[in-house]
């Protein structure tokens, strides 16, 4: 289905047509389309997660639908660059992106352009960073205080 409207859009697409991969630049205009259309109906939005691939590879921001009246799934993978990540935001397509998108932000450092609210959520706002990449240097200090790495005798 969205490969008739969107042919040039989709990078690729499982076999089994669970899951597929689409360019940034078009992921609003379609993520509307798989809410509204009569034969998708993807009303919500289940999780939205970042991940880092590797040294020198993207980021991407994973996307899990789901259409409670047809009671199919998608799975959605939108690509970007780590040096500037930025992905349109669908906060305002699913209200619950929200606080995904936020956590995706403060986590990857994934900026989803569009939010009406972009900004941390689980650490304060100078905090230096974001914990999920890959290439992340945990610091040794945080506002002069040391920051233990190991957590020997915590319990």
């Amino acid at each position: 289905l969205l490969k008739a409207f969107y042919l040039n859009e989709i990078v690729e697409s499982s076999n089994d047509g669970n899951s597929i991969q689409v360019k940034p630049e078009k992921w609003e205009e379609i993520a509307v389309f798989l809410r509204d259309h009569a034969d998708a109906l993807l009303d919500q939005l289940e999780c939205l997660t970042g991940v880092d691939l590797g040294e020198g590879e993207a980021l991407q921001v994973r996307y899990n639908l789901h259409s409670m009246k047809h009671n199919h799934k998608l799975e959605v993978y939108v690509p970007t660059p780590r040096a500037a990540p930025k992905v349109p935001s669908v906060e305002q397509i699913w209200r619950i992106a929200d606080w995904f998108e936020r956590e995706t932000y403060d986590m990857f450092g994934i900026e989803f352009e569009g939010h009406r609210d972009l900004r941390r959520i689980l650490l304060p706002s100078d905090w230096d960073g974001f914990q999920l990449r890959k290439d992340y240097q945990f610091p040794d200090t945080y506002r002069g205080i040391v920051v233990d790495k190991m957590k020997e005798g915590w319990e």
